[in-house]
Formats: C-alpha cells, sequence, structure tokens
C-alpha cells in the first residue's frame, strides 16, 4: 500500500513541507501507460523527485500525466488557431488531478539537427550579442549603421550570399569523383557516375562523341578530363550499344538506326541533382562521398556577409567573439558591465565615444545582461561551450541545462518545472551546481518535478515519490510518497537499498591488462597532444568532468585510429537521416590526429555502442532491430495453418504488402486531424491496431497470433518461447541488461537514448563472442536505476572474462568503483581540461589529490551504495 501525505500538519516527521491543502497537486485515478490507477499528493514549491528502477512508469506520471494535463489546460486558454501551431500531447488517462500550476518542461530531447541550431540560439545569448554590435560596435569609417538582423547568418542581410550562412561549401572535384585515375573509363574510372546500365549509357555516349575510353584516365588531355567532368552541356546523341568503339564511330558516320537517343550528364552534375534531388536515402549516401567540404572562400567559414564581419567590438568581429569559450567571453565583457571599458586605442575611437556617448550607456546595459546570462551557464558548468557550437553536438544533459539556465533567468513565479534525469552525463562536481540551480527556481516560488535516478540528487530533494516495485507491468505503482527519511522504510522500494546503502560491495578482484594500447599524440577538439595507455583484456572507466574531453578521447580518437589500424571507416550515418544535415554537421576540431604505437594485436575487432536511434520510425523496434522478429516470422510460417496456405515468413511482416492491414498500410492506426484539438491517432477501424489483414492473423502459433506476440513484453514472451532456443537465448541477453518490461514490438521512437544503447549492446551479446574484440560505449547507465546498472556491470564483466575489453565513458561512480582501471581526464572543462590527470586502479585513483574525481570514488569505495 502506497504511503501518501499526511492528512495533518505534523504527521510527517522531519518534513519542511507545507501540508495545507492548498498546497499540493492531486492526482486521482492516473492511467496512463503502466500507471495502475494511481492516487497520489505532490506537495507544491518544493523540488519533488520521481525515482524508481527503469520502466517503472515515473515518467509516465511526471510527463505522461501531470505535465501532459497541465499543458492541455494552458492550450485551452488560447485561441483556436493559435492551439494549431503548438505540438500538443494526448490527452493524460487520469479521473481528476487538483491543484496543478502551469508547467514548463525540460526534457533531453535534442529536436531536429540541424546546424542553424546553436548554443547561442537555444539560449538566445547570440540575440543580444547582435544588438550589442549594431548599436555599440566599432563600424569602418563610412559604413552605415547595420541592424541586428545583419549580424545573422540565418537572416538573408546577414548570410554570407555563397555560402548562405553555413560557412561551408560542398564541392565535387577530379580527385573525389575519380578516386584511381589509373583506371580507363570503360573500367569506371569515373566513379561518381551511376553503376549498372545509367553507368553504361554515359560511356557509350561518350563512344559517339568520339572519346576513348580505353586510355587510362591520366593519360586523357586535361581539356577533355575537365568537360566529361564540370559541363553543363547536356547533348543528345544516337547510340549503338553493344558495338565496339571503332564499329560505334562507323555505324554513326553511316547514320545508321542507333540503338536509342541518349543524353549526356557530366559526372559533377550528376552528383549535384541527385543529392539535392532524389528522394532515396541510399541513392543520396551513394553521391555524398563524392562531396568534399570546404571552408567558404568568401567568408572564410565565419558564415557572415564582409559588411557584418567588418563591425568589431573589443577588436574581434561577431564570429571571433561566438567562438570563444563561454567563461572567457564573460571575462571579456565584465569590464563593460561594470562600466570600466578597456581605454579607447585609437584617437578616431575616442572621438567616435565623444560623438555618441549615448553608445558607453547602451553597452553597459547590454553587457550587464549578457554577463548576468553567462553567469548562470558558467554555475551549470557550460562555460567550455561557445555560442557557435551546434547543438547537434551537444549531449542531451547539456542541452537540458542550457534550457534550464534560461529558466533560471525567466524570473518566472508559481510554476512547475518537470526536468527529465537533468544529471546525465554530469559528473559529481556538475551535479552540485546543477542542484545550486535548481535551488534558485524554488527559491523564486516555483515546484519542481525531476525523474532522476542519481542519488545525489535523490538525497537532495524534500519529497520523494517512489514508482515500483519493477518495470513495466509489474511496476506503475506508487511505493511511496514523502519525506526522503521515510523511504528507508518501505521494504519494496529498490531505491531505498542504494540511497539508504544496504548494498555490499561486490569483493571481485581487479584483473590485470594483458597487454596496453598505446595511443600518441593526440589532437581533437581540447585534446592538445595527449598520450594514453590503455589496458587490454580489462574494464575501464573513462571519467572527468563535463567536456573535459573524455568522448573526444575515446568516442572520436581511440575509436578512430583503432578502426584505421584495422583498415575499416566510421560507421556510416544510418539511411534514414538527413543526409544534407548529416553531412554539413561538424562538432568542430577538425579530424583526429595521432597515432598508435602499439597494442594492435591484441585488438581484431571493434564494437562501438552509442546512444543514436535504433530508427526514426515507429516501424522499426525491438523486434525487427535485434532480429527476434525474423525467428517468430519463421516459427508462424512453418506452422500447419500457415503451410497450407503458402505463406512464407514475408507474410508475417507488417513492413510487405501481402500480410499488413491494407487500411493502415500496418501502422496500427489512423490520424484524425481536428485543427484546434490535437490530433487524435486512434486504432485502425479495420485491424483494430493489430497491424495485420485478417488472413494473416487466423495464423495462430500456441494459440496466439503475430500482433499478440508483438504485444508481449520481453519478460513475457521469455516464458511464451520457453522451448526455442534461439529466441529464448535473444531474450535472455535483453532481460539481462534490464529490458525485460519493453515489449518486442516498441516502436523505436518510443525509446530513450540510453534503451536504444542497452538494445544495440543486446544485440552484440547475442553474437558468439571471438575474444579480442574492443567495446566502446559512451555513457551506458544513462536513465538506468542503480539496480540496473548492476545487470549491466555484470553483462560487461562477462565481455571481459571472454576476452575481451571494454572501455565506458562514465560519470557514474558505481561503475567507476566496480572498473579494474579507471583513466581521469581533466582538471577542468574545454580549454581547462583536455589531459590525463591520473590513471590506476579505483583504489589508487582515489587517493590521487590532483583528481576532482577522487573524493566522489572514495566515498563510492567506502560506503555500501556509491552515489554519483
Amino acid at each position: 500500500m502506497a504511503k501518501h501525505r499526511p492528512s495533518s500538519p505534523g504527521e510527517q516527521s522531519g518534513s519542511a513541507i507545507e501540508t495545507a491543502d492548498s498546497g499540493y497537486v492531486r492526482v486521482r485515478g492516473a492511467r496512463e501507460h503502466n500507471l495502475q490507477n494511481v492516487d497520489v499528493d505532490i506537495p507544491r514549491n518544493a523540488l519533488v523527485v520521481f525515482t524508481g528502477v527503469s520502466g517503472s512508469g515515473k515518467s509516465s506520471l511526471a510527463f505522461g500525466t501531470l505535465y501532459a494535463e497541465a499543458q492541455r489546460r494552458y492550450l485551452e486558454s488560447v485561441s483556436p488557431y493559435a492551439r494549431r501551431l503548438f505540438h500538443q500531447m494526448a490527452v493524460p488517462e487520469v479521473d481528476a488531478i487538483d491543484g496543478l500550476p502551469p508547467a514548463v518542461a525540460l526534457q533531453q530531447q535534442r529536436g531536429a539537427p540541424t546546424t542553424r541550431s546553436s548554443v547561442g540560439s537555444v539560449s538566445t545569448l547570440s540575440n543580444s550579442l547582435r544588438m550589442l554590435y549594431s548599436r555599440a560596435g566599432d563600424y569602418p569609417p563610412g559604413q552605415e549603421l547595420l541592424y541586428a538582423e545583419s549580424f545573422s547568418p540565418n537572416t538573408p542581410q546577414g548570410a554570407c550570399p555563397q555560402c548562405h550562412g553555413l560557412g561551408r561549401v560542398y564541392e565535387a572535384t577530379e580527385r573525389s569523383m575519380v578516386p584511381d585515375d589509373t583506371l580507363t573509363i570503360r573500367e569506371r574510372a569515373v566513379a561518381a557516375w551511376p553503376t549498372a546500365w545509367h553507368g553504361q549509357n554515359l560511356r557509350d555516349i561518350l563512344v559517339t562523341l568520339g572519346y576513348d575510353v580505353d586510355t587510362p584516365w591520366r593519360e586523357l588531355p586535361k581539356k577533355q578530363r575537365d568537360w566529361i567532368l564540370f559541363t553543363d552541356e547536356q547533348p543528345t546523341v544516337p547510340v549503338y550499344a553493344g558495338l565496339t568503339p571503332a564499329e560505334a564511330r562507323r555505324a554513326h558516320k553511316r547514320k545508321e538506326t542507333p540503338s536509342y537517343q541518349g543524353t549526356f550528364t557530366g559526372a559533377r552534375k550528376y552528383v549535384l541533382q541527385t543529392f539535392a534531388g532524389t528522394e532515396s536515402a541510399i541513392m543520396k549516401k551513394r553521391v555524398s562521398q563524392y562531396l568534399v567540404g570546404m571552408d567558404c572562400p568568401t567568408c572564410e567559414g565565419k558564415r557572415l556577409r564582409t559588411e557584418s564581419l567588418s563591425v568589431t567590438f573589443c577588436g574581434h568581429d561577431i564570429t571571433e567573439i561566438g567562438r570563444l569559450p563561454l567563461q572567457r567571453l564573460a571575462q571579456l565583457l565584465e569590464p563593460y558591465a561594470e562600466g570600466k571599458p578597456p581605454a579607447a586605442r585609437t584617437k578616431a575611437r575616442a572621438k567616435d565615444a565623444e560623438r555618441h556617448p549615448e553608445k558607453a550607456i547602451v553597452t553597459q546595459r547590454i553587457a550587464q545582461d549578457l554577463v548576468a546570462r553567462l553567469s548562470v551557464l558558467l554555475d551549470l558548468g557550460l562555460g567550455y561551450l561557445s555560442l557557435e557550437r551546434g547543438t547537434p553536438t551537444l549531449s542531451p544533459g547539456e542541452l537540458q541545462r542550457l534550457r534550464l539556465a534560461t529558466q533560471v533567468r525567466s524570473s518566472l513565479f508559481g510554476v512547475v518545472y518537470v526536468l527529465d534525469e537533468p544529471s546525465a552525463g554530469l559528473h559529481p562536481v556538475d551535479t552540485e551546481a546543477l542542484l545550486r540551480a535548481l535551488d534558485r527556481l524554488k527559491a523564486a516560488g516555483n515546484s519542481l518535478f525531476v525523474v532522476e535516478h542519481a542519488l545525489d540528487v535523490i538525497r537532495h530533494a524534500d519529497w520523494i515519490v517512489d514508482v515500483g516495485p519493477q518495470a513495466g507491468q509489474q511496476g506503475g505503482r506508487v511505493l511511496y510518497s514523502g519525506a526522503p527519511d521515510g523511504l528507508a522504510d518501505v521494504t519494496e522500494s529498490r531505491t531505498a537499498r542504494y540511497l539508504f546503502e544496504r548494498v555490499e560491495r561486490s569483493s571481485r578482484q581487479a584483473r590485470a591488462p594483458g597487454d596496453w594500447l598505446r595511443l600518441r599524440g593526440v589532437e581533437r577538439n581540447n585534446l592538445h597532444g595527449v598520450d594514453a595507455d590503455f589496458p587490454l583484456g580489462v574494464l575501464t572507466s573513462v571519467s572527468g568532468v563535463s567536456g573535459s574531453g573524455k568522448s573526444s578521447l575515446v568516442s572520436q580518437a581511440l575509436v578512430q585510429l583503432v578502426l584505421a589500424q584495422l583498415g575499416q571507416s566510421a560507421a556510416a550515418t544510418e539511411a534514414d537521416t538527413d543526409l544534407v544535415e548529416a553531412a554539413l554537421d561538424d562538432t568542430g576540431g577538425g579530424d583526429v590526429r595521432g597515432r598508435i604505437v602499439a597494442g594492435m594485436k591484441g585488438v581484431r575487432r571493434l564494437v562501438q555502442v552509442d546512444q543514436r536511434p535504433i530508427g526514426r520510425t515507429p516501424r522499426s523496434n525491438l523486434a525487427t532491430y535485434t532480429g527476434l522478429f525474423d525467428h517468430v516470422r519463421k516459427l508462424f510460417a512453418a506452422t500447419k495453418s500457415a503451410r497450407a496456405k503458402h505463406y512464407d515468413a514475408g507474410r508475417f511482416s507488417f513492413n510487405v504488402a501481402k500480410g499488413r492491414c491494407p487500411n493502415c498500410a500496418g501502422e496500427g492506426f489512423v490520424m484524425v486531424e481536428l485543427l484546434f484539438l490535437p490530433s487524435v491517432y486512434a486504432p485502425c477501424p479495420e485491424c483494430e491496431g493489430a497491424r495485420y489483414n485478417p488472413e494473416t492473423l487466423a495464423v495462430r502459433y500456441r494459440d496466439r497470433n503475430i500482433a499478440e506476440v508483438l504485444q508481449m513484453t520481453v519478460d513475457a514472451a521469455w516464458e511464451f518461447f520457453a522451448e526455442e532456443a534461439p529466441l529464448r537465448h535473444a531474450l535472455d541477453v535483453l532481460r539481462a541488461v534490464g529490458l525485460g518490461y519493453l515489449r518486442l514490438g516498441q516502436p523505436a521512437t518510443e525509446l530513450s537514448g540510453g534503451e536504444a544503447q542497452r538494445i544495440k549492446l543486446a544485440t552484440e551479446l547475442q553474437r558468439a563472442s571471438r575474444g579480442d574484440t574492443l567495446y566502446v560505449l559512451d555513457e551506458p547507465t544513462t536513465g538506468l536505476h542503480p539496480s540496473d546498472i548492476e545487470l549491466l556491470m555484470t553483462q560487461l564483466h562477462g565481455l571481459v572474462d571472454a576476452g575481451n575489453t571494454v572501455v565506458v565513458v562514465e560519470h557514474n561512480m558505481q561503475v567507476l568503483a566496480d572498473s579494474d582501471w579507471v583513466i581521469d581526464v581533466g582538471p577542468g572543462a574545454g580549454e581547462e581540461g583536455g589531459g590525463i590527470v591520473a590513471a590506476g586502479s579505483p583504489d589508487v585513483l582515489a587517493k590521487d589529490k590532483r583528481s576532482r574525481t577522487a573524493p566522489y570514488l572514495a566515498r563510492a569505495l567506502n560506503g555500501a551504495a556509491p552515489a554519483r
């Protein structure tokens, strides 16, 4: 039975929360997702943490119920026309919610990846900076005043006319389109041309036009090579297919009837037209490899018009200012904010100040605003970022803290902020700064509802709502709602075990390295000539404050250098990614430089497990990604009824026309557009959400049809397919990484980054281990409850025991304490980081006074249940 708010003041000892009826949000009958008719009272004007194992239902309560209802009520107050402009959440399944204030959600979502979005645009600091340059910048003599829009690369007034504000241009060059110039045209020297018939057609046209297709490309005259590659002409000529060049020339001279009339297209024209116009992701991906990116020659990569770049402030143009770390930008602006700008450097500037005394007032006013807003970002540990840093290169945690900083400065009162794991991606040092920012929001008269697993954040809460006890159908109940101390008495709570340190530390002996993978002279982002040694045959954690260079060292440098040694390239962009944006996306820092000087004998294969989605549409799901669905479909195709009807395995795919419902095309639902109200996604009236046609659903395996199997959770399927060894093994692994609560058919769009990463890990674990594999994981504990982290660590140790090497980038002290080796990067973030501070076993590193990680690791090693 859940414990709820006491009915009268003073009944809950130790609670500083107001217990008057007016101080609570009352939820009655919440049934969203797996919530089991939940009733709970939650205090306002407090930091309330929703916790529980992964998949227990805490997000369903905080976001799917409370925030969704607050948003619905707010949108009812705006005009019907304006309502259409919002992406409205579904109406939550709940009987009643009372006392709910307006809500603001700060979720871990990237939004659409685009280089047009940056730290400056998300934080709105760029707007103030543009105004500063417009009104207080130093203009060249005779230049007219430019408005703020002229300092934005995203407007026609400011964008460089050649690169359209992107800073880079993309061109098809001879070297990119003809990678091997020893080949002849007949041997496909022009690799950029299409394969199969179309490419042969273009070669046949060249024969008719009199070009030599049997001489090596490098020996052809440059004029001919340039015309073939770069001409915009598109002559149409007769083609004589199947004839030799000599025969084709004779036939053309005699004006014999051709096979057909063919139109020529130059290689560059073909590449650019295909890249811009094709709807095929595969075709776009193919031609993109023949495009070479370079800084725009007009703006030199600064994205703005020449007139805009000629205006300076403190000796910098606006792009140079935007590339400074926020910490240095704040230092540069502080004298102006205090009204004590550096002395004018020239007589001309001194005279300008005399003629326009208002500029000093404008400069101070804008600088004060910028410095005040920058101070919040610095408090949140983001001083290493720059305004120009693109949002696609930020972690979800960094993005959420950017949005949080904007809210801290907004001075709103009486609002509920709903946050999704704000500590994700944070070192414990940075978590302390996060908690200070949350306290500022609470002190301003707001309520904070935080979904969190980090024990340091949970300990800081005024009130805890613990959901569980397990995940999926075994969860969805409020086990406890009250002050943190009271959770100690709730025996069902898995959170209590870790919060009150009731878990014994593993007595496992640390493994000794079999060899060392030695990297020398690594250069990437803030890494400058770094030497790093990674032990082989053990589990290594790489730690350091947020922005210290951990991911640059491991996920970029280590991965790329090892792949180069193995003769492989980095994983290609997924086929359904917007390849235009992918091509334009650049994390900065250029290519990785460095070398591996030893240890590659112990690495035969590299597997990188990241948090990118396993698919971008609902048609991709857990079952299809892991390969489980292939086995399931074969089982259905092998049934007597399927064989009698000659159904093959393809019949049981909802992506194939012969098996899926024709009305919803296998989606399972139809969308009803209501214009002024949220669009309603209703189950398809034909298949009632099953996704298949009646003939397919009539086939049953052990009294279940294919749709019913897809609705099973991993745990339920594990019992159902107990006799099927291949399926049982795959399901075993999914359960072992804490994903037993997910449905087999759960769409990829409903999965978090942490869930996607664990699905990828489970898919890899299904394969027979060959040993000598290097596994690289970037923050695999994101979104995981401490009890689920134990399951994950068991699997990672299993990989090492099988003769492999595991390297994880992590902030979680539970993981660091259970590692064989720890490499600490830093000491600070950005320019203050990028070095190896310390390395050694957890016990050794915990005593190293140079490391900011050491005190937190020592606490984790000495206490029974490490915090963050």
